[in-house]
Formats: C-alpha cells, structure tokens, sequence
C-alpha cells in the first residue's frame, strides 16, 4: 500500500474506533435528528470499509520472467518498459483545506448548541421537580405559601386589587 493511502486509512480506522456512535445516538431527541445521525453512520461506514478494502491492497509485482519463458524476451521487455514507464500521480487533497475551517466552526456551533442544550435541560428538570412538588402540595397549600414561592404573581393581585380591576 502507499505511504499516503495507507496514512488515510489508518486515521480512517482509528478514527472509527474513538467514535461514540451510541453515546451521541442517546443525545438526539428528535426522529428527524435520529435519521440524519443514522444516515451519517451509514455513510461514514462505507466509506470506512471502502478505505478498508479497495484502497489497502497493494497490485502484486508482475513476474516477468514467468514470461519471459512463455512468450520470449523480446516482447515483456517491450511491455516490462511501457509498465515501468507508467507514472500513476500522486493524490493532492484540496478538497480537506478548503472544508477544514468549516467543519471546525461546526464544531464549535456543535458544542455551543451542546452547552445550551444541556443548560435547558437542567432548567426544565427543575421545573419538572417543581411542579411535581406543586401537585402534590396542591390541595393543602395555602394561599400565602403558594405567593411566597410566585412573588410576581402576588403583586400582579395587589396590583389588580389596588387599581380595582376585577377581570371585567
């Protein structure tokens, strides 16, 4: 295998074993989120195995001289010489530099979103809490229990009160 080939390949596999797949898959919460991660993974996958299989085997040396006993010498030196003069290029990866800085700001939107994310659900889990201690105190809290804990609202009554205003 060549030395650049190889090199992707190997970060490629490397690359698949530090992936959490299952870890990020419990994150989603939405199925429109679960179907484009699946779609990623599958992606990803192939060509992982792709990089795996196709671009890791190496073309075996010709033998020449297994030829040169059936067909003669004259004519795989001729064919020996137009092999040995074939130049396969090497890969220039362009495509990486210029996808690079975007991949890396997604990356950072990504754990931004992440950090947001992970604020909203602890907002909401106290929230929850909240109103399930709510329900159950519900039908022996009193009224000043219930404006100690909502002051705004409490002062939204006065105010109504005050200005007499009934809701009519």
């Amino acid at each position: 295998m060549s030395g650049p080939v190889k090199k992707v390949t190997d970060i490629a596999f490397k690359a698949s074993k530090s992936i959490d797949w299952d870890g990020m898959a419990k994150m989603l919460v939405s199925d429109e989120a679960r179907k484009e991660f699946f779609s990623l993974r599958r992606a990803f996958d192939e060509v992982n195995t792709t990089l795996q299989t196709k671009f890791s085997q190496e073309p075996e040396p010709v033998d020449w001289e297994y030829y040169r006993k059936g067909i003669g010498s004259r004519l795989v030196d001729m064919y020996k010489e137009a092999y040995d003069s074939v130049e396969i290029p090497k890969y220039v990866d362009e495509v990486t530099p210029e996808y690079r800085p975007k991949f890396d700001k997604l990356l950072v939107e990504l754990k931004e979103a992440e950090q947001q994310s992970l604020k909203e659900s602890e907002r909401l889990e106290k929230e929850i809490a909240d109103v399930q201690e709510l329900k159950k105190k519900l039908s022996t809290m009193t009224a000043d229990e219930y404006f100690a804990k909502h002051p705004e609202l409490k002062k939204k009554f006065d105010d109504e009160i005050r200005n007499d205003y009934w809701g009519y």
